[in-house]
């Protein structure tokens, strides 16, 4: 039947030349036969021979542990009667994991994803000539999924690939992907960009990439993708695949975001958090063709202010609740996810132009990229006692540490921020906001410790009411 389909479709082509004899005119003008050697031999072998040196294979190994445990023993009530005797032990082994980057200095720093290195204990990275160095982590922003690694190489200058801006290039434009899918070794692919801006996944915290139709494989991850000139304009990510296997839709990181890691890493602004990026203290929606209609936009476009605290930049530089986010540093927004991934690249210290609409009128403000303010004082304090909620870590919340835990919940109250390692630890969680103490509101740190210091002497427990994962809880802890 293939065969049959296969040849049908040149004798159908042929035919409808033949009615229409301008169509068969602009054909035979589009399909021209080559007309030299060099026109016969055009293909993307000089892109591969400039970067696929600077391409590397990261091998990741970790210790994890494996065996046997009854379901029943997950829950303490059962533990403390049986102990672990329906359990068989734990045992601990070496893991392997593959996946690729990209050198982008010549002096051994490299490129890949975060979940490529996740828990690795020790790192291996293979150039495409074969040579391996080992490599040490020198930044993981979790929130980008971005990782840097650096190898020793002793003074040698490393092949190494240029960073371009992503949005230099258009849909349709070709580009060629460069990993090592399921550890076959380094294999380049090559495609179109099919979107720009793709922000309706779920695969890091700014939502914000390229789509491409390169074949993406496991294993690719943390790979390239490079436009015709040579230069990189994202790193593989994910892919959206029922099988396992590439299905033709594969996102990449835009370079945008990687050069801010680099950047970063090099000013000293990340950390065991990752990047430091710039606190806006705004909660914003994306603009609706009703929204637009009603501000006088003549298409849905931009972000729509719908809160403010009173520490936001935004809010000290003009705006105002309803004011719609048109453009940042001549960027035009789309919708909040863009302008949340518009602000992460500009670098904290730095000032950012925002164009916004306000009653059919384009302003434009100043907004300074500020760190998260540490602001009202964070007061953390680990709970005194071994009874109830002894060892438990709380804190005010406030911007610093909402990020830090990444808390998108009020902007106000007393979060917990560690819980030691008994059974509290099933019930409380970092980021739970406690509410009240026995119905007794609670605001702020030196609430909560003197309601603790009021309870009867006789109590059996505490009633805590908590907010915990966007829903409020009433618990009793004894």
């Amino acid at each position: 039947m293939l065969n049959r389909k296969f040849f049908l479709i040149p004798a159908l082509l042929s035919a409808l030349l033949a009615a229409f004899p301008v169509a068969a005119q602009f054909a035979a003008q589009d399909e021209a036969v080559p007309q030299s050697r060099d026109q016969a031999r055009l293909s993307f072998a000089p892109v591969v021979k400039k970067v696929a040196p600077a391409v590397v294979n990261i091998y990741a190994k970790r210790l994890v542990a494996s065996g046997y445990q009854n379901p029943f023993m997950a829950d303490p009530f059962f533990r403390q009667f049986f102990g672990n005797r329906f359990s068989a032990p734990m045992r601990r082994h070496m893991e392997a994991s593959l996946g690729s980057g990209v050198i982008v200095e010549a002096q051994g720093l490299i490129v890949t994803n975060a979940h490529v290195i996740e828990g690795a204990e020790e790192i291996v990275v293979a150039l495409a000539s074969g040579r391996e160095f080992p490599a040490k982590i020198a930044l993981v922003d979790h929130a980008s999924d971005l990782a840097l690694l650096r190898v020793d190489s002793g003074g040698e200058l490393l092949p190494f690939v240029n960073l371009k801006p992503s949005e230099s290039l258009e849909v349709g434009d070709l580009v060629v992907a460069i990993g090592n899918p399921f550890g076959v070794g380094q294999t380049v692919t090559s495609g179109i960009i099919s979107a720009q801006g793709r922000s309706s996944l779920d695969i890091n915290d700014f939502n914000f990439f390229i789509q491409t139709d390169a074949a993406i494989n496991p294993g690719n991850s943390g790979g390239p993708l490079v436009a015709l000139d040579g230069t990189v304009i994202g790193i593989n990510t994910a892919i959206f695949s029922r099988s396992g296997g590439s299905m033709g839709i594969g996102f990449a990181i835009p370079s945008e975001m990687v050069a801010t890691v680099v950047a970063a890493e090099k000013n000293g602004q990340g950390g065991d958090k990752g990047v430091t990026r710039p606190w806006l203290g705004v909660s914003m929606q994306s603009i609706t063709p009703d929204i637009a209609t009603s501000l006088g936009l003549a298409k849905p476009g931009g972000a729509l202010i719908a809160n403010l605290n009173p520490l936001s930049p935004l809010l000290k530089a003009g705006a105002k609740v309803g004011d719609a986010v048109i453009a940042v540093n001549g960027h035009p927004i789309r919708d909040a996810a863009e302008m949340k991934f518009r602000m992460a690249t500009v670098p904290v210290g730095k000032t950012a132009t925002i164009t916004i609409l306000r009653e059919g009128k384009e302003l434009e403000i100043n907004v300074p990229a500020i760190a998260p303010p540490d602001e009202p004082p964070r007061q953390e304090t680990i709970l005194p006692g071994k009874g109830v909620l002894g060892g438990v870590t709380i804190a005010n919340l406030n911007p610093a540490v909402a990020t830090e835990l990444d808390y998108n919940g009020p902007a106000q109250g007393v979060i917990v921020t560690k819980v030691p390692q008994n059974v509290y630890m099933r019930i409380l969680s970092p980021g739970d906001i406690i509410l009240a103490v026995n119905d007794t509101e609670v605001k702020t740190v030196p609430d909560l410790l003197r309601v603790l210091e009021n309870l009867p002497k006789n109590a059996r427990g505490v009633a805590l009411t908590i907010l915990s994962r966007g829903s409020v809880t009433r618990i009793f802890l004894r």
